[in-house]
């Protein structure tokens, strides 16, 4: 069934011009309609929030939206609510801990935004602001490990620098200590899900919060 584009569309054409330039991850500055972190990405001496931290040596791959979209479909049709099922304990040979901060499932959606996480977030996304990111990698490396994640999906507001800054860091951590997490960015972040999908999974969708961000 075609989905019906009910907002004005974000220029996917630039988002996939970059796909793999790691100038992506220099993009946390972008000043067009799509980002709103120009205002709050400052540091009190002037210099951007980012050059706190090591700058990333890796580039996370990007995954369209419909991808996204599909992987959130499968696992919500194979991810078993805790509690829902009735002898859950017998026959079960999972070493996955679901219980874990509440993640199920094998990917993980990673929601990089800070006061502008309004509007709602993408099904099952934990809000981690980029900002206070990296002295916490390794906890949320930790977490997918003993939840049984595969893949992280990061995004912000249009994924141009939050989002794939996040993932190229945790990227980073997992070269370094070992492991086959796999680190990935939501092409147009969820300005081009809503553009793609409306509410359709989004937690909290707000569609006038939406609306009011493109007049």
């Amino acid at each position: 069934m075609a989905v019906e584009h009910i907002y004005p569309s974000p220029d996917f054409n630039r988002e996939h011009k970059h796909r793999h330039n790691h100038s992506h991850t220099q993009h946390d500055h972008h000043h067009g309609p799509h980002e709103h972190c120009s205002r709050m990405t400052l540091r009190e001496d002037g210099t951007p929030w980012y050059t706190a931290f090591p700058e990333p040596r890796s580039v996370a791959p990007r995954l369209d939206p419909e991808d996204v979209f599909r992987m959130l479909q499968a696992q919500a049709r194979e991810t078993t609510p805790l509690g829902s099922e009735s002898g859950s304990d017998s026959g079960s040979t999972s070493s996955r801990d679901t219980s874990v901060s509440g993640v199920q499932g094998e990917v993980l959606i990673v929601d990089a935004r800070r006061s502008d996480c309004t509007g709602g977030t993408i099904r099952g996304a934990i809000n981690l602001p980029a900002h206070s990111f990296y002295p916490t990698r390794g906890v949320l490396y930790d977490l997918c490990m003993r939840a049984g994640v595969k893949m992280v999906v990061f995004y912000c507001a249009s994924s141009h620098g939050r989002g794939p800054r996040c993932a190229a860091w945790l990227q980073d951590y997992v070269g370094e200590v070992g492991g086959d997490l796999q680190c990935r960015v939501l092409s147009g972040g969820i300005r081009g899900w809503v553009q793609a999908y409306g509410g359709d999974m989004i937690d909290g969708f707000d569609e006038k919060e939406w609306q009011s961000k493109y007049r």
